[in-house]
């Protein structure tokens, strides 16, 4: 399996992603700066969080227009598996690769601790590691981790099983407990906690571990 890790100016989770993808299949990502206008053979991309472009204009919304991810757009609509965590669901909402928009937080206050989660789908390549309906601890760390969408489109998430993750305990607001989403055909992940800061014993919890091996032991 080789995965690409897009960085751009502000992205502060690329290197934890890149040590998680690391540990799960013995090889290094390839890092691709957001400047790029070509994209390594990948078998998985994954945009990571942080706050690309400072997040000036609106969450995400400048990383979209990026030289790279007009490749990474071409690359999912032909089925390469792309998993995007907080600042990078937000991309894949700007980019409309995935459905819905993460407004602010619903008490307006940046929000960064461990919450509780339920797994929703365990049949993907993201999460087949995990037990359906089991409940992980895995940290957030956003201001705009508030999802929502219209009725229509969340009627077809849950019609469609859509729905990857639920928050246990709410800590933004997000619609219907959100925490992460499918595309129709399951081949893009976008969720706003970080399973890359729940990847080993020493941070706390190893419950994030689980993406990362279904993703190699699935991709």
């Amino acid at each position: 399996m080789h995965a690409s890790v897009i960085v751009f100016p502000g992205s502060n989770c690329d290197r934890d992603v890149a040590v998680a993808l690391e540990k799960a299949s013995g090889k290094k990502p390839t890092m691709v700066w957001h400047g790029d206008s070509q994209l390594p053979k990948s078998d998985i991309i994954v945009i990571p969080g942080g706050f690309s472009y400072g997040d000036y204009l609106r969450t995400g919304a400048m990383a979209a227009h990026s030289p790279i991810m007009g490749e990474v757009i071409a690359a999912a609509k032909k089925g390469v598996r792309v998993l995007g965590i907080c600042n990078g669901f937000q991309v894949l909402c700007e980019t409309q690769l995935l459905p819905g928009v993460l407004l602010r937080n619903q008490k307006l206050k940046f929000i960064c601790k461990t919450v509780s989660l339920k797994v929703e789908n365990n049949d993907s390549v993201f999460t087949k590691a995990y037990q359906k309906g089991a409940n992980l601890r895995i940290p957030v760390a956003h201001g705009d981790g508030n999802y929502f969408a219209d009725h229509d489109t969340l009627k077809s998430l849950e019609d469609n099983n859509q729905i990857a993750l639920r928050y246990n305990d709410n800590p933004n607001g997000s619609v219907q407990n959100i925490a992460g989403i499918f595309n129709k055909e399951r081949t893009i992940l976008g969720l706003m906690p970080h399973p890359e800061r729940a990847n080993d014993a020493v941070l706390g919890s190893e419950d994030g571990s689980g993406i990362f091996k279904s993703i190699v032991e699935n991709v």
